[in-house]
């Protein structure tokens, strides 16, 4: 149950672009975005501004650099980034390979799969319900956040940043560009430009290769991408249209994503999808045992070309549902799937 939670969790905060302020900034603002939610399918979110009537206390002066996060909220990194805190898997894996494991002080509890590279003494924290008593105890020079910190609108980082201490708000990214950005972002703030400019090179590198290949495809496969299974539970299939770097990796490989007509983060229904007849199914899906085995025994998909051909296959959850550099990873795994004869 908890990886299912995770997984559904993951899809609301690629589906929830949110805005959050940072050193002195005091407004809270939503971005508005269409996408698929956890609890229900939401087509559109609506946007939400903290009320005008702020409370006057004032963020404390921070002496360092002076900057915007990737929220374009104005923000103050210290010079010395020594004690960093990371609420994001996808953040604290670019730390990790940055080097710089051994200045990460505590995570939240969606990156336990990283904490055996990490020191015993890492703390854990609920990215969306934090401690902010604990985390300003901690002194950290720099909070890395993300959209899922602040579903609803709620500034939930507002008593770490009423105590001087930089948030940097990283939102849910939406294209391989925005990827290169935050890492980019994220190397700068920790002082460790050309480290994460080596690993930028290598993401670009790796995109570019597979474009390269793809370019000689010439049939064009249509990918069914499952980001839930449907249950008593969640009748509903989570997907992706364009408008998502989840859907340039289908399109990068030279493949076409079945629901590549939509925008954004959407679900649709099993009918809709066997209406569709993808050739292939791809899902990143971790909460089941076994996931591939699920979807080609469902009831209905008989004569769907994609169970009828077999062609069902399950790609790295962490890897294809956090958006850094190993992205990459996950969608050379699709390829090669995908298109063995091109990709070997």
């Amino acid at each position: 149950m908890k990886k299912r939670f995770m997984a559904l969790t993951l899809c609301s905060v690629m589906a929830l672009s949110l805005i959050t302020g940072c050193g002195q900034s005091s407004e809270a603002t939503t971005e508005a975005v269409t996408e698929a939610t956890t609890e229900a399918v939401q087509t559109e979110v609506e946007t939400e501004t903290a009320s005008e009537s702020e409370p006057e206390t004032e963020a404390a002066v921070v002496e360092g650099t002076a900057t915007q996060d990737r929220s374009g909220n104005d923000i103050v990194i210290p010079e010395n980034v020594d004690k960093i805190i990371s609420m994001a898997p996808s953040t604290t894996r670019f730390l990790i390979d940055l080097g710089l494991a051994d200045k990460i002080i505590a995570i939240d509890t969606n990156s336990y799969a990283y904490t055996a590279s990490l020191s015993d003494a890492v703390q854990q924290f609920d990215m969306m319900a934090p401690d902010n008593e604990a985390l300003v105890a901690l002194e950290p020079d720099i909070i890395f956040t993300s959209g899922m910190s602040n579903v609803g609108g709620e500034d939930v980082y507002k008593p770490a940043r009423d105590a001087g201490i930089c948030v940097a708000d990283i939102p849910s990214s939406t294209s391989f560009e925005d990827i290169i950005a935050d890492l980019e972002f994220i190397g700068s703030a920790v002082n460790e430009e050309e480290k994460a400019g080596e690993l930028i090179a290598d993401f670009r590198a790796q995109i570019e290769s597979v474009k390269t290949t793809a370019a000689d495809i010439t049939e064009k496969k249509k990918i069914l991408f499952e980001i839930s299974l449907p249950s008593a539970d969640y009748p509903s299939i989570y997907t992706f249209g364009k408008g998502t770097y989840l859907d340039e990796m289908i399109t990068s490989i030279g493949a076409e994503n079945v629901t590549g007509d939509q925008e954004g983060w959407i679900s649709i229904s099993e009918e809709e999808a066997i209406a569709m007849n993808p050739d292939v199914i791809v899902t990143n899906v971790n909460y089941v045992d076994d996931a591939v085995g699920a979807i080609k025994s469902a009831e209905g998909w008989e004569n769907v070309n994609a169970i009828k051909n077999g062609a069902v296959y399950y790609i790295d959850a962490d890897a294809s549902n956090q958006p850094n550099n190993h992205v990459a990873d996950a969608m050379i795994e699709m390829a090669k799937q995908v298109y063995p004869e091109y990709f070997k």
